[in-house]
């Protein structure tokens, strides 16, 4: 199990990132722009320096829903690799089944 800690971080800035992307996402528009002034472009990269850091994208992190490790992660099914294991092997994943050939 991640630190409770950890695990509540990546909650709070993905709620900020929900909450400020459609204002990040129109300065970055105007800041690379070739229609816009070079006023307003500059001031769209000051008001985006401006914002928390936290509120980018990309400063996300995935984590498993069940643990909160941050490595080993499988999108598709938004848990650790070793969960999945788990969960594949007593069948509750469906549609997953074990290879054979």
């Amino acid at each position: 199990m991640a630190k409770k800690s950890a695990v509540a971080r990546e909650n709070k800035r993905r709620r900020l990132v929900e909450a400020n992307y459609k204002k990040r996402s129109e300065l970055r528009n105007i800041a690379k722009s070739l229609t816009a002034s070079e006023e307003e472009k500059e001031n769209a990269r000051v008001a985006l320096n401006k914002m928390r850091r936290d509120t980018a994208h990309i400063r996300l992190h995935n984590r498993c829903l069940l643990t909160g490790r941050p490595r080993g992660y499988l999108r598709k099914f938004a848990i650790s690799r070793i969960c999945f294991r788990e969960m594949a092997s007593m069948g509750e994943i469906p549609g997953v089944i074990k290879a054979s050939w």
